[in-house]
């Protein structure tokens, strides 16, 4: 039966003609006209629970990028008759790219020229998005420049959809640039959170005369929050941020018709950035939350049989000066429109330190279960860890139909930091183990060069997927590191006691054989703030051309404190290299 509606679905895109979209000015209002017909995008960010999004009165999703194959997406979202802005990812400054480096540019037009060959004729196609937030201030002229060439590639390759340029927020000479160095971009794509309500107002201010489109929005990020004393950010409840989403869409969005020409609600799925509930429209397990009942009821769609749940408070009995093992209580106030009985989940989880925008991954926090000493749906009584740190307690309100509510509380534990003894094997990366307790994010040396793909299907060692590594430089240097937490050299608290490992294990091949990399773990020296307490190498590998496993011995290592977990480095060696790794792990004999 699947196979008869793979079928169907693939016939009914190969059927369909090619979408035609014009960008409309008159008498002032602008306006997007898909196959003839106006078209007010209705969007969210995020490729999972399409039915649903659909069902909702949604009609658009937006990518980030286009390195995966996104046929499959397109084709899911035109048999729904949703549409796809697919993304043109562009280089960030902060990640080390150049946009003075020729060759790296060249390297990012010519990616953008495949996408716009491959996918300029399938029906779903909106819109092309021409990065997202790599301007950083907005100050750099070759930045612009660079997005307005691959811009103006979009509409010599295909004239029949517009290009959307998507910013982060409306800061310094942003607005400005982008009309004066862009002539190619048709619309201003703006990310913007604790702002949604005034940025038309904004952009308008600012002597915004393109159309604009929000391209996400949600609740106030973790940066534009208050913060309590020691500088974790307040997040608001589920319940608040659903009165969020509908204000900041009724102002934000509706408020400028002649201007704004729609919006991608943002992220339409779950994403651990600050916490693990900050900016998801569900929990993990795609339960939704109050924001998708909202969403919604302000695109028109058919409402839900069941409500969510309704969190209106939730308070801690003392949340700073306490000590390891001090037992704390917590009281919560939740209510069901449906006279649904609720259920309370309590879970104690390690606090990220991670309160930075930009939206890098990150990994997911340890939990402590054993905190969790008595609990019902109003109250809890917590037994804190046994050492220092910021923490998060939330309570997750289930009403038993696939609806939910959520809250956390921060809270600080004075004293040293000790990280949690490790349960043996640590996956560093291995099939489905992405968000493990490392993130590869430490970039090093001539960071443009690398290329990494975690989710690479070419010839895997186990699994579907192995990483796959490239380094397009024939000199310097370059190499990766698995940090925890992610994006951070030793300022921070993370890691794991992996006393009791016996060996660090994994599996490599090179594309062509002979590639020579050096693997290691333990990288952060003493003076750091918070070091490893032990090292170890693998030096100058040389790859064979085949899958080959390596252990690197740990006998007589202190493993008590390993904040970076795994690292490769290579030094350039004549031409561009690539190789291949796979089920990165710690493991006892």
């Amino acid at each position: 039966m699947n196979s008869i509606i793979s079928l169907a679905l693939v016939s009914s895109v190969l059927l369909a003609e090619p979408s035609t979209v014009r960008l409309l000015q008159k008498d002032g209002k602008h306006q997007l006209i898909r196959n003839g017909q106006p078209y007010f995008v209705k969007g969210a960010g995020g490729s999972k629970y399409l039915d649903l999004l659909a069902r909702a009165g949604g009609n658009s999703i937006r990518t980030w990028g286009a390195k995966d194959d996104l046929t499959p997406l397109l084709d899911k979202a035109h048999s729904l008759g949703l549409t796809v802005t697919i993304g043109i990812w562009l280089g960030h400054e902060r990640h080390g790219f150049n946009y003075q480096d020729g060759n790296a540019v060249t390297q990012q037009i010519e990616k953008a020229k495949a996408a716009f060959k491959k996918y300029k004729n399938h029906p779903a196609l909106l819109m092309w998005g021409i990065g997202n937030e790599m301007e950083a201030k907005g100050n750099n002229p070759a930045v612009w420049y660079a997005v307005n060439h691959i811009a103006r590639l979009a509409k010599e390759n295909d004239p029949n959809h517009p290009t959307v340029c998507v910013i982060a927020e409306l800061g310094g000479k942003k607005v400005e640039n982008i009309h004066r160095f862009c002539a190619d971009v048709d619309i201003v794509g703006i990310n913007t959170y604790g702002g949604i309500g005034s940025v038309g107002k904004r952009y308008l201010e600012r002597g915004g005369r393109k159309p604009y489109i929000v391209t996400e929005f949600g609740p106030p990020g973790q940066w534009e929050t208050r913060k309590t004393d020691w500088g974790a950010p307040h997040e608001m409840t589920s319940t608040r941020k659903a009165q969020w989403y509908y204000d900041g869409y009724q102002k934000g969005i509706l408020g400028h018709p002649d201007i704004c020409l729609g919006s991608y609600v943002f992220k339409w799925g779950n994403k651990q950035e600050g916490t693990a509930t900050w900016p998801g429209l569900f929990l993990k397990d795609g339960t939704r939350l109050g924001a998708v009942e909202v969403m919604t009821r302000v695109w028109g769609g058919k409402a839900p049989e069941n409500r969510c749940p309704e969190l209106h408070e939730l308070k801690l009995s003392k949340s700073a000066n306490l000590k390891p093992g001090d037992v704390i209580t917590a009281q919560l106030a939740a209510s069901d429109p449906d006279k649904d009985a609720l259920k309370v989940k309590w879970v104690l989880r390690q606090d990220s330190g991670l309160y930075a925008g930009g939206g890098d991954a990150q990994p997911e926090q340890p939990e402590f279960p054993a905190a969790i000493l008595k609990s019902s749906t109003s109250a809890a009584r917590v037994k804190l860890p046994e050492s220092g740190g910021g923490y998060r307690l939330f309570a997750y309100v289930y009403d038993g139909k696939g609806d939910a509510a959520v809250a956390n509380q921060p809270l600080k534990v004075e004293g040293n930091f000790r990280p949690l003894n490790a349960t043996l094997p640590v996956l560093v990366y291995s099939e489905g183990s992405q968000s493990g307790p490392y993130a590869p994010s430490g970039h090093m040396g001539n960071t443009v060069a690398i290329r990494m793909d975690s989710k690479c299907s070419q010839n895997p060692h186990s699994g579907k997927t192995c990483i796959e590594v490239i380094y397009n430089a024939p000199d310097k240097w370059a190499g990766v590191v698995w940090q925890s937490p992610a994006n951070d050299w030793g300022n921070l608290p993370g890691g794991l006691n992996l006393t009791g490992a016996t060996h660090l294990e994994f599996w490599a091949r090179g594309e062509q054989g002979g590639e020579v990399v050096t693997f290691e773990f333990g990288i952060l020296g003493k003076d750091a703030k918070f070091p490893d307490s032990g090292k170890g190498k693998l030096e100058k590998v040389s790859l064979k051309k085949d899958w080959e496993r390596y252990r690197l011995p740990l006998k007589g290592i202190n493993l008590s404190y390993i904040k970076t977990g795994f690292a490769w480095a290579l030094a350039g060696q004549g031409r561009a290299l690539k190789f291949y790794l796979d089920d990165v792990r710690y493991v006892k004999e």
